[in-house]
């Protein structure tokens, strides 16, 4: 099963908008995240209704962060993105009639969804701005200018 990505691409280029001090194109955020600006035009559009971005058109215009990076959690963005599922594993059948595949989903749908709340928690605790925070002291451990003065792909 293919691996869902998008939370993870979707809070690095956020992080990238928080430090670039302007507005960054739909086609600059799909260079970033390696796919096409109509996919990251629909995936800013849920966070924009959900008040974490704004858009601008015409020259100049594209995509600035509109919230407090401090108050936004990974559940946030997760569940702006539409809560994609978080396990690749499951059940074989929802409904077995075999007593014994019954029992085997009881104990691993227990299991799956002890493992997800944990990570939902966990996802309520991270905070944005936790996560730009760590960022920089990453970079300030290195010799390396801001997002703003890096190249790195196609968000910078």
């Amino acid at each position: 099963m293919r691996r869902d990505s998008r939370l993870s691409g979707l809070l690095h280029v956020l992080l990238h908008m928080a430090d670039t001090h302007e507005p960054v194109t739909s086609e600059r955020l799909a260079g970033a995240m390696q796919t096409n600006a109509v996919v990251i035009r629909r995936i800013m559009a849920g966070l924009r209704e959900q008040g974490f971005v704004r858009s601008a058109k015409g020259h100049g215009g594209g995509w600035t962060l509109a919230c407090d990076l401090d108050k936004v959690t990974l559940l946030d963005i997760y569940e702006a993105l539409g809560r994609p599922a978080l396990l690749a594993m499951g059940n074989r059948t929802e409904a077995p009639g075999c007593l014994v595949e019954q029992a085997v989903n009881a104990a691993l749908s227990d299991a799956f969804d002890t493992a997800e709340a944990a990570l939902l928690a966990r996802f309520g605790q991270v905070t944005l701005g936790a996560l730009a925070a760590d960022f920089r002291t990453r970079l300030a451990g290195r010799n390396l200018p801001s997002l703003e003065q890096q190249d790195h792909g196609a968000a910078s």
